[in-house]
């Protein structure tokens, strides 16, 4: 979107590009376990391995990825590819975090068309996602452990956590809660608060040399390249095949739900289900689970999960075009209107956010925001715990209180002890991640097998 090599780095401490590309090609490779786990994967390898940023610079990043619609974790990874290498880096990043889950689930998705089974693919991915729910166990000890640095901030995030696990206040009414609670902080005690600056301004990759100044016309550009790209098919279906064929229909109903998607891909989940079942006809009933679970087991964001939807919709309407050609059309469209988006938010904001990164009173805004996504990130451990560990859930909708209670009876054994070994594994042998993942896979697949 513009000069795609603007910002590039030029002095001689700067991060080979090779070596980005293949550490976000193993981000994306391992990118299970959803926000939660995709955060505390990039964190591990950008942070505390790599030390391509100090931790003050991804924590802004990961607060203005966190405003954005759609999926924070993707977004996250542009944001630090741009900072590495310019707008190059960022789509290199941020497409690497999505292209492999995207090529599995478009298999998984033929597979599932033809033969009606996604039992496959949830067979091979069931270790790995009890080895992300120790994965993301520790990236909330680790994160809250660097971010929680007083009693202010460990009470905004268990507020934060109280008011999405136990109520399910809407996630932009927490951050932007968080955030007036910084400002009345900064303007009324100021000097309680810890500075943003953790000395890590030169990020051992002079990041903030790389960054795009900002600008009108660079503004402008990016909004009409990145306009332009994000409609264009859309705009070519409809013109050639009518406004109604599916793949416009497909193209306008994902791309509304790319700058709605707030909090999440949970968020849109219930509203996707009923449009693409009931509305469209996309789906058949207990289809959008299946498409759920799919995503759930793959790399890349849970949102990848429209994807599904748009296969199955372009494959039951094919039209003259072989049904298989049709879905993956209909799959590349969904996929497209879905993430353009993404790319489009952060070449846009980002420049001005790194530029905003000194305001004192933005700071304080932002580190509030940040303590309150540590509350966020907990309510996501939690959530996937449940589901991997539990089989059957209840909905205690009552009163004001929003709470999935698990079913005891209904604990995996296997998963429970799948997730015991990766604990062990992280915490206690310290063996490292991809180990760990590497360790679960193998017995997860072990116990499909003898199950």
């Amino acid at each position: 979107m513009g000069d795609a090599t603007s910002g590039p780095p030029s002095d001689e401490s700067a991060i080979p590009f090779a070596e980005a590309f293949r550490v976000w090609l193993k981000i994306g490779l391992l990118s299970f376990g959803g926000p939660a786990g995709q955060i505390a994967l990039m964190h591990q390898i950008v942070v505390d391995e790599k030390k391509w940023l100090g931790e003050s610079r991804f924590l802004h990043a990961l607060n203005y990825c966190m405003l954005l619609p759609g999926p924070e974790a993707q977004q996250l990874a542009t944001y630090v590819g741009w900072l590495l290498h310019g707008r190059l880096g960022g789509l290199v990043a941020g497409t690497l975090f999505v292209l492999p889950g995207a090529l599995v689930i478009l298999a998984v998705s033929i597979l599932y068309a033809t033969f009606q089974d996604a039992s496959l693919v949830q067979a091979l991915f069931f270790g790995v996602k009890a080895a992300v729910l120790a994965v993301v166990v520790r990236a909330v000890i680790q994160v809250g452990r660097r971010v929680l640095k007083d009693r202010v901030a460990v009470a905004i995030a268990a507020a934060a956590f109280v008011a999405i696990f136990l109520f399910a206040v809407p996630f932009p009414l927490i951050i932007g809660g968080a955030a007036i609670l910084g400002l009345l902080r900064a303007w009324h005690a100021p000097s309680q608060l810890a500075t943003e600056d953790d000395g890590d301004d030169d990020d051992g990759a002079a990041a903030a040399r790389n960054a795009d100044a900002p600008s009108l016309r660079r503004a402008a550009g990016t909004l009409l390249v990145g306009g332009l790209l994000w409609a264009g098919p859309v705009v070519l279906a409809a013109a050639w095949l009518g406004a109604d064929n599916v793949y416009a229909q497909e193209g306008l109903f994902f791309s509304k739900l790319a700058v709605v998607t707030f909090g999440g891909a949970y968020a849109v989940l219930a509203y996707m289900a009923q449009q693409a079942v009931e509305t469209y006809g996309w789906l058949a009933p207990g289809e959008m689970l299946d498409g759920l679970g799919m995503a759930e087991t793959t790399p890349g964001p849970l949102i990848m999960v429209v994807q599904f939807v748009g296969f199955m919709g372009a494959y039951r309407s094919p039209g003259a075009l072989d049904p298989l050609l049709a879905g993956t059309l209909g799959a590349a469209m969904a996929t497209w209107v879905t993430f353009v988006p993404c790319f489009l938010w952060i070449f846009l904001g980002a420049p001005y956010v790194e530029r905003l990164r000194r305001n004192a009173k933005l700071s304080a805004a932002l580190s509030a925001i940040t303590a309150a996504v540590v509350g966020v990130i907990l309510n996501l451990a939690l959530w996937f715990g449940l589901h991997v560990l539990f089989a059957e859930h209840t909905l205690y909708d009552s009163f004001g209180l929003h709470l999935l209670v698990p079913d005891p009876a209904s604990l995996d054994p296997w998963a429970l002890g799948l997730s015991a070994v990766a604990v062990i594994a992280l915490f206690g042998i310290r063996l490292d991640m991809i180990k760990t993942l590497g360790l679960c896979a193998a017995l997860g697949i072990a116990v499909s097998l003898i199950g």
